[in-house]
C-alpha cells in the first residue's frame, strides 16, 4: 500500500502523543501487529477498504479483532472513525514504525542475497554496513537468484553492490570497450 500524506501526518501525531506518555514502544508493536495482521489478512485488507461497510462496524471490527492493543492505538481508531479514514490504516502503521525507527536511531539495511543469509554472511553483511552508517541496523533480507552470488545492500539512498551479477555486467562492459 503507498504512503499517503495523511498517513504521515496520522503517524506523526500517533508517536508525537504515544511518545509523550511513554508509550511509544507499545504503540509500536501494536503497529506491526496491525500492518502484519491486514497485509497477510486478504478478508481483513478487503473490508477495511470497502466503502459500503459503514465506519461504525469497522471502528467495532477492530476494537474487537485488536482488542489488546494500547489505548493510544484505540484512538487512533476513534480518529479514523470520526474523519472516516479507515482505508489508510496499514499505511499509517507502517509509517509510525518508519518514524519510530528513525526516533531510535535504527536504520533498514535491505540485503538482497541469491539465497538466504546464514550467519557468516550476516556477519559479513554487518562490517559492511559499518562502514555506511553508525546506526543501529536492522537487517531486512531479499532473496533473488538473479543476482546470482554475492549481495546488495541499500541503506536509504546509499546501494553498495557486490553481486556476482553485477560484476559480470561490469566485465561485459569493459570488453565490448
Amino acid at each position: 500500500m503507498a504512503s499517503t500524506r495523511a498517513a504521515i501526518r496520522y503517524a506523526k501525531a500517533i508517536l508525537d502523543m504515544s511518545d509523550a506518555i511513554g508509550v511509544a514502544n507499545e504503540v509500536s508493536n501494536d503497529m506491526t501487529l496491525i500492518a502484519s495482521t491486514i497485509n497477510g489478512n486478504q478478508e481483513l485488507n478487503t473490508f477495511i477498504e470497502n466503502p459500503t461497510i459503514k465506519v461504525e462496524v469497522k471502528e467495532n471490527v477492530l476494537l474487537e479483532v485488536f482488542a489488546d492493543v494500547n489505548g493510544v492505538t484505540k484512538g487512533l481508531f476513534h480518529l479514523l472513525f470520526e474523519n472516516k479514514r479507515f482505508e489508510i490504516l496499514e499505511a499509517i502503521a507502517l509509517e509510525f514504525n518508519k518514524l519510530f525507527d528513525e526516533m531510535n536511531g535504527i536504520e533498514v539495511a535491505k540485503v538482497t542475497t541469491a539465497f538466504p543469509m546464514d550467519v557468516d554472511l550476516k556477519a559479513k553483511v554487518l562490517a559492511k554496513i559499518a562502514t555506511f552508517s553508525d546506526k543501529k541496523i536492522t537487517i531486512e533480507n531479499i532473496v533473488d537468484a538473479s543476482i546470482i552470488g554475492g549481495f546488495i545492500i541499500r541503506i536509504g539512498d546509499k546501494q553498495y553492490n557486490a553481486s556476482v551479477a553485477n560484476r559480470l555486467q561490469v566485465l561485459k562492459r569493459e570488453l565490448s570497450n
